[in-house]
């Protein structure tokens, strides 16, 4: 009844192992452990933050939705998807599970299609915001050429 490889604590020592990639509470930048910087407030709530840039703001008390390079101004201007199913599959999940090779498969595979939908729900919404763009730019070419007074033929065209 002696294990050659005693596997539950090989397990345990696994468990230990595992890191946390926290996210930087200002700009929503994957804070990695031991880097960056950690502020808890009285109330206890811990706020990281990936580098000293995104801490002073913090401290200056800027509203990140109002700070052009951070994600929630991306997000909240219409830069970057908000609202797709596949971003909802990158949430954290704090279960643990026991892990099959089929499961394992079927995740991975479902992983790469997620990926491949949400390249294709990016791309088409580049396109619509490209759109909005050539239709203000070609607005802006008709306004031009209505303000300028030469629709007279130069001398030189005959």
């Amino acid at each position: 009844s002696s294990n050659f490889f005693p596997f539950e604590k090989y397990l345990s020592s696994v468990e230990k192992r595992t890191m946390r990639i926290n996210k930087c509470f200002f700009c929503s930048s994957p804070v990695y452990p031991g880097h960056g910087i950690a502020f808890v407030r009285n109330d206890a709530k811990m706020f990281c933050f990936c580098r000293s840039k995104c801490h002073k703001n913090f401290q200056l008390k800027r509203n990140p939705r109002k700070v052009r390079w951070t994600k929630a101004f991306r997000k909240v201007h219409g830069k970057e998807m908000t609202v797709d199913s596949t971003i909802e599959m990158e949430k954290r999940r704090n279960r643990p599970i026991k892990y099959d090779r089929e499961v394992v498969g079927t995740t991975l595979r479902a992983m790469q299609r997620a990926s491949e939908v949400q390249e294709k729900r990016a791309a088409i919404h580049y396109k619509r915001r490209m759109a909005e763009l050539k239709a203000k730019a070609a607005e802006q070419a008709r306004k031009e050429i209505q303000n300028s007074n030469s629709t007279e033929r130069p001398d030189y065209i005959i």
